[in-house]
């Protein structure tokens, strides 16, 4: 399964950008789940009024990944009259959704992994003090550390400390990966307002249907042949 991190951020936008990015955040969410994609929700900057946000970043997990984002990726564009300033006269706001680059692994390589045997402490009677039957796992690149005394078979609590191994590295990467989403501030900098990929219409937040308007295609048409016939 492939992993990409994408954030959606007002960039300096005002604070109805703010309310597009939570807008657009819960919409994406829905869309995840329809198209039955793992997600975590890594950080959420919050603006400064209620039910605004600065930005939201989210971590996606699935097969076809960039098929899905395909539709999403780029600026969007929420058509509307601001409800935080009545009588501003603005009605086109944008914001943008990015791709994170993350130097963080994904996954543990079990060559990195040390297991050392050590004998196991606690109840269990003469058994569990004379035979080495705990395990300490280290992952090496990273000197995270796990102990797993949970079973008398050696075998067993290498199993589990495999597994627990894992769950505490991928804790570690998030924990990466939201104190590099912090550094990359160019996202907010660098939004596009034009070509949006998708575009939001009212209060109710309605996604307007791009529809192909042929009859102004017929008209240029027309317009190029009587040049041409000059």
């Amino acid at each position: 399964m492939k992993i990409k991190t994408i954030q959606i951020t007002a960039g300096r936008g005002p604070v109805e950008c703010c309310w597009v990015v939570a807008q657009v955040l819960k919409y994406l969410i829905e869309d995840i789940k329809k198209a039955k994609i793992n997600y975590t929700l890594l950080q959420r900057e919050h603006g400064t009024e209620n039910r605004t946000l600065q930005s939201a970043t989210i971590q996606l997990q699935g097969k076809e990944l960039e098929s899905f984002l395909i539709d999403w990726l780029g600026t969007i564009q929420w058509i509307g009259k601001s409800s935080f300033r009545k009588f501003h006269k603005r009605k086109n706001w944008f914001i943008g959704i990015y791709e994170i680059e993350s130097k963080t692994t994904t996954a543990i390589n079990e060559n990195e992994v040390q297991y050392q045997a050590i004998r196991s402490s606690g109840p269990g009677g003469q058994h569990v003090n004379k035979v080495s039957s705990a395990i300490r796992a280290t992952h090496k690149p990273t000197s995270i550390q796990v102990l797993v005394m949970d079973s008398r078979s050696q075998h067993q609590n290498k199993k589990i400390a495999l597994k627990r191994l894992q769950e505490k590295i991928a804790e570690h990467n998030i924990a990466q990966l939201q104190s590099e989403i912090k550094n990359q501030w160019e996202n907010h900098l660098n939004l596009q307002r034009s070509n949006p990929i998708r575009v939001f219409k009212g209060s109710d937040f309605k996604i307007q249907k791009k529809e192909k308007n042929y009859k102004s295609k017929r008209n240029q048409l027309k317009t190029d042949l009587r040049k041409q016939l000059k």
